[in-house]
């Protein structure tokens, strides 16, 4: 796959089964490294207790980004509602490729309660698959989660 993927097929390359391990997908290869070593550290100790990591959504393309906040304006009806799932391609951590999306639920759940031993966060209560690496979270915890992207000072660029 290369890099000039439309994002429409962007989007079907990470449904089906693609792991961490999927190097050869966008949207695993370009994660920041820390981030995916933390997550494949973390998939590995998972698969000890049978549970597989999946990755739903990675690291985005801006332009893959926009289409995905145009399709939450649709949906939701408006921008501010859009904001509360869908970050603008200025300010997603996906597109700078500090998060990631795992799944299934299963998978999502292992890592909320286990991810602070890798770094690996929840950063916003309505999204339990979303997961940004916080190093400090090793020694620390986790950091309170926001309610949504809205609540990110981060979001407000």
């Amino acid at each position: 796959m290369s890099e000039t993927t439309s994002p429409q097929s962007l989007r079907a390359a990470l449904r089906g089964g693609v792991t961490v391990f999927d190097d050869w997908y966008p949207g695993v290869a370009n994660l920041h490294p820390e981030l995916l070593r933390a997550v494949r550290a973390a998939a590995t100790d998972a698969a000890a207790d049978g549970i597989e990591f999946y990755v739903n959504s990675g690291w985005r393309s801006p332009e893959y980004q926009n289409e995905l906040l145009r399709e939450a304006v649709w949906k939701y009806g408006s921008e501010e509602e859009a904001a509360r799932w869908v970050a603008t391609a200025d300010t997603s951590a996906h597109v700078s490729g500090d998060a990631i999306d795992i799944g299934p639920s299963d998978a999502a759940a292992w890592l909320s309660r286990h991810g602070a031993r890798y770094g690996l966060c929840q950063i916003y209560r309505n999204e339990p698959w979303h997961y940004e690496l916080r190093p400090e979270a090793v020694d620390r915890g986790c950091p309170p989660m926001y309610a949504d992207p809205t609540h990110d000072p981060r979001m407000r660029r």
